[in-house]
């Protein structure tokens, strides 16, 4: 069982309905897949994350939302299975957390929180399966590296289908060739 983070734009963004669409697809083959699903649960507004997060519930997922604040209070209805108030605020402090606790992202879309997340992702040697389909940072980072150190490549998707397989795939390969290494 995988931990998969989702990220992407906030509401604030005004991304559209086949983008929406996307991420509650995503959010069900999450949890059809037996994996959980992780997202930084927001404050002010819905994302992206959430709606995949909401629709990964209806179908029994296990949702781990990481909230900047320091109470157990998000916008919405919507309550995951488990909150985490982490306290450390926007902008780079919930977003370590959050990332942190993921065994690979999915950026969807996506302003500054997931270019912030992406970042972290990358440093942390953390999988990110990018959506090239929408515009956002996850089409600008698609199949590029952060920088010169090529230490982990951005693996773009198109479908939500093909986003969770390159997760699996990167994950499973990951796990062997760490069992190989083993004396």
């Amino acid at each position: 069982m995988y931990q998969i983070g989702i990220m992407g734009s906030a509401a604030d963004l005004n991304y559209n309905e086949e983008c929406l669409n996307f991420a509650k697809k995503l959010g069900k083959l999450i949890a059809k897949s037996n994996n959980i699903l992780v997202y930084g649960a927001e404050l002010e507004y819905s994302s992206l994350s959430t709606e995949a997060a909401k629709e990964s519930s209806k179908y029994n997922g296990i949702t781990v939302g990481v909230s900047p604040g320091n109470k157990k209070e998000i916008y919405g209805d919507f309550r995951p299975t488990i909150l985490i108030p982490c306290g450390l605020g926007m902008g780079g402090g919930r977003e370590y957390v959050l990332v942190n606790s993921c065994d690979a992202i999915i950026a969807i879309s996506g302003g500054s929180g997931t270019l912030t997340e992406m970042a972290i992702a990358y440093q942390a040697n953390i999988p990110i399966i990018t959506i090239d389909k929408f515009n956002g940072w996850a089409k600008k980072l698609s199949n590029k590296y952060f920088d010169n150190r090529k230490r982990l490549k951005c693996l773009s998707a198109k479908t939500p289908e093909e986003a969770l397989n390159l997760v699996l795939k990167t994950l499973q390969e990951r796990s062997e060739k760490n069992d190989n290494t083993k004396c």
